[in-house]
């Protein structure tokens, strides 16, 4: 059931007060209404951070849960569940218009849930982007720019201890929380998951391993587990919850698949794609027999993830505690299959004109744009289509809106909630979503982005000549680069002010390094 909306019409053009702009809001891409909080609810953006205050608050907060008690005697709290995949586009679900995937737990969630169809990354690679998911800040207010590589995981890069999760704040609220699968925010004790709001840890602290026979941390202790990677962390989810099911649980259900390799994966799911001849982008020069080996092997790989979300679901059934959980399915960031003539996301590198390489630093819209899926049982009407654009910088905001859990006064986050809309309910619009990641693995590029409805400004700091800006309307598949056109020069530069004042606001350090 798709939630209808009037269609309004709009005297502003691209940028809020922007009277004279040719832009127009009815994007064929993006929402008729959008939000404007950019990430901002005032009583959010409180910015003490003194440990004595923390202190105080959380003594608060179980004064008022005591003294509560009877009100809330018989109301039982709402259970969570997030799900994360690694590298999984949007394109390659169902529910977003796939054809050929297998995806029929994604769409199920879809059709009794809420589907976010502009969702997007602020950072289109792993530890920046689940650093923000985690936190509602952004990578550059974290530390994590890039993801974590081995040398920088031992050099001693990770989430700060001081950071504030959404887990911690459940955690604090009486949840058993629990990080079943990937971590990538720090290798050593005092970045642990069981450090920053998980009670219960089991998978790996790295960027990857092997999707058959992984190498788990297992109470405590690493060692290959013998089994496929998706199957081995949902059982671990299904015994967690069936021990916990009398009490309030969140479990991070976070899996590596479909990250490359892509496989092997059990026959039940490779099968079904071994004569497939699917659909790819159409780009020069791309080898086009190789670009079809590697989708059928991301479908089969997806299919591994859809088939276990479907054991999951069928468990929750049977514990009678679907009712009771809230659903949460996401991505950490888009990917390209050839989409752009690159392979992987914001990071990925060519593979057109018979070679493969260099890195094309990048943040095209399939790489930031993310499934988004919540299923929340007698709030959401199943079916909900969402056109506002939201970001994975909002979850921290939206996760504590969603359990009517007040977020923490000593905690600064960028992050706007947008549960009322799931509640049915208007928000102010957001003309704007940005975007920022700095690749300094295997390649060098300090990118900024600013997204409205109809335009991108991406911006290339500490160079010259790189810069880009689409009309998202007029060219979605961003073939087009028109940032030194003079017929656009008054809405690039109106872009370019606000992206600027945004970067004032998140003090992002780029801004001290580079004058241009």
């Amino acid at each position: 059931m798709k939630q209808s909306r009037r269609p309004r019409k709009y005297d502003s053009g691209v940028l809020e007060g922007d009277t004279n702009s040719p832009v127009r809001a009815n994007s064929v891409l993006d929402p008729r209404s959008r939000l404007k909080m950019l990430g901002r609810e005032p009583y959010w953006r409180v910015t003490m951070t003194s440990k004595m205050l923390r202190s105080f608050y959380w003594a608060s907060v179980l004064f008022i849960l005591a003294a509560s008690s009877a009100d809330a005697a018989g109301r039982q709290p709402l259970n969570l569940i997030s799900i994360v995949t690694d590298d999984q586009a949007d394109w390659s679900i169902g529910a977003y218009g796939n054809r050929e995937a297998r995806t029929p737990n994604m769409d199920r969630l879809a059709r009794e849930g809420a589907r976010f169809l502009n969702a997007f990354t602020c950072t289109p690679v792993c530890s920046p982007s689940r650093a923000s998911f985690l936190t509602g800040r952004y990578g550059t207010q974290l530390g994590i720019t890039d993801w974590i590589t081995p040398k920088e995981a031992k050099a001693g890069v990770g989430l700060p201890p001081e950071s504030v999760t959404w887990p911690e704040v459940l955690q604090k609220h009486g949840y058993k929380t629990a990080l079943i699968g990937k971590w990538h925010l720090g290798n050593r004790r005092e970045f642990h998951p069981t450090k920053h709001g998980f009670d219960h840890f089991y998978g790996f602290l790295g960027g990857g391993t092997m999707p058959m026979d992984p190498i788990f941390e297992v109470n405590g202790v690493t060692n290959k587990v013998q089994g496929a990677e998706p199957d081995l962390l949902v059982d671990d989810a299904m015994r967690f919850i069936e021990k916990n099911r009398e009490r309030p649980f969140a479990v991070l259900l976070h899996f590596r698949s479909p990250h490359m390799p892509y496989g092997p994966v059990p026959s039940e799911d490779s099968a079904p794609f071994e004569n497939l001849d699917p659909a790819i982008p159409d780009f020069p020069g791309t080898n086009t027999n190789q670009v079809k080996k590697w989708t059928r092997e991301y479908y089969a790989s997806v299919h591994s993830v859809d088939r276990n979300m479907g054991r999951l679901l069928a468990r929750l059934d049977e514990l009678k505690l679907a009712s009771k959980t809230i659903i949460l399915f996401t991505s950490d960031h888009g990917y390209n299959i050839g989409h752009h003539g690159i392979h992987t996301k914001g990071n990925g590198w060519w593979v057109a004109g018979g070679k493969t390489g260099p890195k094309r630093p990048n943040m095209f819209e399939e790489s930031i744009r993310v499934p988004l899926i919540i299923r929340w049982p007698g709030v959401v009407k199943g079916g909900l289509e969402l056109e506002e654009m939201v970001s994975n910088i909002d979850t921290f905001a939206t996760v504590l809106g969603m359990l009517e859990i007040p977020p923490p006064n000593d905690w600064k986050q960028e992050g706007g909630g947008f549960s009322p809309l799931l509640r049915g309910k208007r928000m102010p619009e957001r003309d704007a979503i940005f975007g920022q990641y700095d690749l300094h693995n295997g390649g060098l590029a300090y990118m900024r982005m600013i997204r409205t409805d109809q335009w991108k400004l991406v911006r290339y700091h500490f160079t010259s000549s790189l810069d880009e800006l689409y009309d998202l309307r007029k060219d979605p598949g961003e073939t087009r680069n028109r940032h030194e056109n003079p017929d656009v020069a008054e809405i690039r530069e109106r872009l370019q002010k606000k992206l600027t004042a945004w970067q004032h606001s998140i003090d992002d350090p780029i801004l001290k390094r580079d004058e241009r």
